[in-house]
């Protein structure tokens, strides 16, 4: 690892991994904003994409093919799908889908379009790296499947299906994006999410007063493994 990526979709969700940085590097390219910054002799640049799956997707690619980073660390909140999942629990991603990708008219089953794959596996060393920090500080994470759409899922309904398609344990709206695009270049790739939310509560319940919380157990867990990685 030579320079790494780290990135969130909301401004809230890289604010608390900003503030473990000084002599802060703004660049601004392609409608966003993109932070450098150097930590125990690593180059590190952070952004948040913005929601949804495209701009994730913009970002990912750009924080590799323009600024060279070699390894993607994503970090923020989620929806709750498995019932083991409460307000402010860590989950990382063993692999990603797409939820809302349908062509089932084509007799191709849910998240497949050709050329492509389902389900996309995050890093395996990356993952063990996560929960030896996680054992070591005495953190409670679980691994998982992690749903991504474009979409903020509020329905019982919805979330039912993408439990029963896809055996998912939490979802969000960027996490399977970037893992498309780090898997197709070869780049090493993390997905930590706090839970937020369960997916069937009313869409404005509670989602800003967990939000800041969980995205800043997110960052700081994150930072933890970051120190691990630069060992």
């Amino acid at each position: 690892m030579t320079k790494l990526a780290i990135m969130g979709a909301m401004e809230e969700e890289i604010e608390p991994l900003l503030s473990h940085f000084e002599n802060v590097n703004i660049v601004e390219f392609a409608n966003n904003k993109y932070y450098e910054v150097s930590y125990n002799g690593l180059d590190i640049v952070i952004a948040y994409s913005k929601i949804g799956k495209v701009f994730a997707s913009l970002t990912a690619a750009t924080m590799i093919e323009k600024f060279g980073c070699d390894t993607l660390l994503f970090s923020g909140v989620a929806g709750g799908i498995n019932p083991k999942l409460q307000i402010g629990d860590l989950i990382i991603a063993d692999k990603l889908c797409q939820h809302d990708l349908d062509i089932t008219a084509f007799g191709h089953p849910n998240g497949f379009v050709p050329g492509g794959k389902v389900f996309v596996e995050t890093t395996k060393n990356l993952r063990e790296v996560a929960i030896k920090v996680a054992n070591e500080n005495n953190i409670k994470v679980i691994e998982g499947t992690i749903a991504t759409g474009d979409q903020f899922v509020h329905s019982t309904e919805r979330k039912n299906f993408i439990e029963t398609t896809f055996k998912a344990d939490a979802l969000e709206m960027e996490g399977a994006s970037v893992a498309v695009v780090c898997d197709a270049l070869n780049v090493p790739f993390f997905i930590l999410r706090a839970i937020s939310d369960s997916a069937d509560m009313d869409a404005g319940f509670d989602f800003d007063e967990f939000l800041k919380s969980s995205a800043k157990n997110s960052a700081d867990y994150l930072i933890k493994i970051v120190k691990e990685l630069i060992k």
